[in-house]
C-alpha cells in the first residue's frame, strides 16, 4: 500500500470510527430523550389552560428533539440529562427545565431569520433550541466562565449561528437592535426597560418576573406596531435571579 492510500485508509477509518461513536452515543441517550418529548407533550396539555396552548409548534417539538441536551450538562448529571426538570451547571446556575424551555421557545413564535436575544446564555443550552428554530441568535451571559465555556462549547456542536456576550444582560444589545423577540433566562423584578425599547414593533418578549428565589410569573409581552405594550402572565415559574440589573 502507497503512502497516498495509506493516509486514505488512516482517514476512513477515523471517520468510521467518528461515526461509530456518535451512534452509541445516540443510541444510549435516545430513550430519554423519547420520554423527554413526552413529558413535554403532556406537561404542555396539563398547563393549556394558563399558556393556551394545549401543543407546541411542530418546529419547537423538533428543536427539542434535535438539541443534545447531554452535551449542555456537566458530566455527572448526563445520566439524567433528559430528565424533565431542572439541573445545576455550575456557578448557583442552573439548565432549565425542557418543558419551560419548549414553553418559553413556543411563546416567542420565532419565523425563519428572526433576529432573537437571549439574556442568560447559561450552559448555552436554550441558545442552541432558538438556532434550531433558524433564528439569529444574540445571547448574553453576565457570568464569565459560563460565558467562555459556552462560546467554546456552541461551535463543537455546530452552532455558528450564534453571537455571544460576556456583559451585563440587563441593558440588552443596543448595537444589534432591534430585535424580533427577546427571552430571558433569569427573574427580574421588573421587565427592564432597555429591553422593552430593543424589541420590534410587533415583537415578542418572555421573562420572568418577580422576587429571588420565590414563586415568580411568566410574562409575556407584545408590542403593537404603534409601540404599545400588551403584557400577559402565563403561569408561576422559579428561575435564578437576573444578576447585575439596574432598578
Amino acid at each position: 500500500m502507497n503512502l497516498q492510500s495509506s493516509v486514505w485508509w488512516l482517514l476512513l477509518c477515523s471517520s468510521l470510527a467518528t461515526a461509530s461513536a456518535i451512534s452509541a452515543e445516540s443510541r444510549e441517550y435516545a430513550a430519554g430523550r423519547r420520554a423527554m418529548l413526552d413529558e413535554i407533550a403532556a406537561d404542555a396539555r396539563r398547563t393549556a389552560f394558563d399558556t393556551g396552548r394545549s401543543r407546541f409548534s411542530e418546529p419547537v417539538m423538533q428543536a427539542m428533539q434535535r438539541v443534545p441536551r447531554h452535551a449542555f450538562v456537566p458530566e455527572q448529571y448526563r445520566t439524567v440529562a433528559y430528565a424533565n426538570r431542572p439541573l445545576p451547571i455550575g456557578h448557583g446556575q442552573t439548565i432549565s427545565q425542557p418543558y419551560i424551555v419548549a414553553l418559553m421557545s413556543d411563546l416567542l413564535d420565532i419565523e425563519p431569520g428572526d433576529r432573537v436575544l437571549e439574556i442568560g446564555t447559561g450552559s448555552g443550552y436554550q441558545a442552541a433550541v432558538l438556532a434550531e428554530l433558524d433564528a439569529k441568535v444574540f445571547s448574553i451571559e453576565i457570568i464569565e466562565p459560563l460565558a467562555k465555556q459556552a462560546a467554546e462549547r456552541l461551535p463543537e456542536l455546530g452552532y455558528r449561528s450564534i453571537e455571544l456576550r460576556h456583559a451585563d444582560g440587563y441593558y440588552g444589545w443596543q448595537e444589534a437592535a432591534p430585535f424580533d423577540a427577546i427571552i430571558v433566562t433569569a427573574a427580574a423584578n421588573s421587565v427592564p426597560p432597555p429591553l422593552i425599547r430593543q424589541l420590534k414593533p410587533g415583537g415578542v418578549l418572555v421573562i420572568p418576573v418577580g422576587a429571588p428565589f420565590l414563586t415568580q410569573s411568566l410574562i409575556k409581552v407584545e408590542k403593537t406596531a404603534a409601540g404599545e405594550l400588551h403584557t400577559q402572565r402565563i403561569l408561576p415559574v422559579r428561575f435564578v435571579p437576573l444578576t447585575g440589573e439596574r432598578e
